[in-house]
């Protein structure tokens, strides 16, 4: 039977690597429903995937994949002749509304940033299977979202590869309960960045990441080690576990994706060359591994793999996000939005690389943390959060 799939950030890096998947099997998918938001909020450069949705892009995308609806957060001034017999939805909700009547069986979510929360709530409504790319929406609304997929009965599977890797090697666990989790880091692109040179780093250098490709938006993460703590975030509403059992180690080479340490000092690990289309080939296929001619590792020319401990120091990010996750409430939600306005901020050239940290930190030190029991509770402390975030801005 083919599955019918949702594709939420459809002009993106995730998505449009999810659809070269689909159309290497037409005879198990179908892309039911392609969304993307725009560039035309003004918040990221041209280059930036993480909010853009490119209307042309998704025009052409639209034209190969025939969807039943489409969504785009901007409505264009005309939609060409030969896709008016796709239905179309526009504005701020328009993923979440194209969902809805797609008849999806799965929605990949891979809309960046707290815009995804809503689509993964809606999708946790009408799909039996939602693939998670969006780690914001566990970020800021963990236990709404895993809370609902539990009462619905719906599989909530990580498409993020540590997510993917953590989750591959419990298949093996046999009803054993992890030790530990460990979230394998490349470091990003400034990882041997000299110190002195750090803080006015450029976009340039910091959207060299050296060895994913991804949107801008996350490779800036990335290159601060928000990223991981926003994993951490992330594998602590999936798997379960406390905190501190959840460990981070720099493995620039990124062969080994995560591992998952048992009672017995016994670490499973997923290997496998850098490619995204693994995890989400594994989420789309569970239990079947669907092959797509990507890069296979040769071990015998690998080399040396190696690890170290994160620079907490030099990129307190991370040390961030494991304070707001023991915080809880809305510290997380504050973590996340302050992030976004920084680094948006970044990418148009109104702040330094170096004023991300110092602008999250700000915002968590002068943030009135409650609890959060509803996503509109996550959205008035996301704006609040945006709020002291540019306020800090200004002043820096």
């Amino acid at each position: 039977m083919i599955r019918n799939v949702a594709i939420l950030g459809a002009t993106g890096s995730i998505g449009t690597q999810t659809l070269d998947i689909l159309a290497r099997y037409p005879d198990r998918f179908s892309a039911c429903c392609l969304c993307a938001r725009s560039d035309a909020e003004g918040l990221f450069p041209a280059c930036c995937l993480c909010a853009r949705s490119d209307a042309e892009g998704l025009f052409q995308l639209a034209r190969t994949f025939r969807p039943r609806t489409c969504g785009l957060v901007v409505e264009p001034k005309e939609i060409p002749d030969d896709l008016r017999g796709i239905e179309w939805f526009f504005g701020e909700d328009s993923a979440s509304r194209a969902l809805a009547v797609s008849g999806a069986d799965d929605a990949l979510c891979a809309v960046v940033g707290i815009a995804g929360l809503d689509a993964v709530l809606t999708a946790l409504d009408t799909c039996e299977r939602v693939l998670l790319a969006n780690k914001e929406a566990l970020v800021t609304g963990g236990h709404l979202v895993t809370e609902k997929a539990k009462r619905l009965h719906r599989a909530l599977l990580p498409v993020d590869s540590e997510h993917s890797a953590i989750y591959q090697c419990l298949q093996a666990a046999r009803g054993n309960v992890p030790s530990r989790l460990i979230l394998t880091c490349s470091g990003g692109a400034l990882r041997e960045f000299p110190r002195e040179q750090l803080a006015n780093a450029t976009v340039s250098d910091v959207l060299k990441h050296p060895t994913w490709r991804m949107g801008s938006k996350i490779t800036v993460d990335c290159a601060t080690l928000m990223n991981k703590g926003l994993e951490v975030i992330e594998a602590y509403h999936l798997f379960g576990l406390p905190e501190e059992k959840i460990e981070v180690v720099i493995h620039p080479q990124s062969v080994i994706h995560s591992m998952v340490e048992f009672a017995d000092g016994a670490v499973l690990a997923q290997l496998g060359a850098p490619d995204m289309r693994v995890p989400i080939g594994y989420a789309l296929g569970e239990p079947d591994r669907l092959a797509f001619g990507g890069e296979r590792l040769d071990f015998t020319r690998m080399g040396a793999l190696t690890f170290a401990s994160p620079d907490t120091e030099r990129f307190p990010c991370l040390a961030y996000a494991r304070e707001a996750l023991r915080l809880g409430g809305s510290a997380p939600v504050v973590l996340n939005g302050a992030n976004e306005e920084a680094v948006a901020a970044f990418l148009r050239g109104e702040a330094k690389f170096g004023q991300i940290p110092l602008i999250v930190r700000y915002a968590l030190d002068h943030a009135e943390l409650k609890p959060i029991s509803c996503a509109q509770e996550v959205y008035e402390a996301d704006a609040r959060a945006r709020l002291l975030a540019r306020a800090c801005l200004r002043h820096l």
